[in-house]
């Protein structure tokens, strides 16, 4: 059950992710620039929008890093599995274990001759 709400929690930021990376430019324009002249001061100006989008990022990507590892801890784990490995499987195959009979009967002796 945690598991499968870990998986779709871990795929909604990696889409956030991917979708803040995409909307920053590398030359340092991105999403600032294409407000243009006096739309950026509505929205706080341009340092104030790359700020926004660098946090978010870092946020994104430290949440999703989060995720992976409790994920891991969420994992169904059951003990029917068996252990033993491939080349363990074959030796057993080829040498089964022979058990010593249980039951030992006391040796009889001929002093009659």
């Amino acid at each position: 059950m945690y598991y499968t709400l870990f998986l779709i929690m871990i795929v909604i930021v990696a889409i956030l992710l991917i979708l803040i990376i995409m909307v920053q430019n590398p030359k340092g324009g991105g999403l600032s620039s294409s407000f243009g002249g006096q739309g950026t001061q509505n929205l706080g100006g341009v340092q104030n929008t790359t700020n926004f989008l660098d946090k978010a990022t870092w946020t994104l990507a430290i949440a999703l890093l989060a995720l992976i590892l409790l994920s891991n801890f969420a994992i169904p784990r059951t003990n029917s599995i068996d252990t033993k490995s491939q080349i363990e499987k074959t030796l057993d195959d080829r040498n089964p274990v022979q058990e010593a009979p249980t039951e030992t009967q006391p040796e009889t002796t001929n002093d009659s001759i």
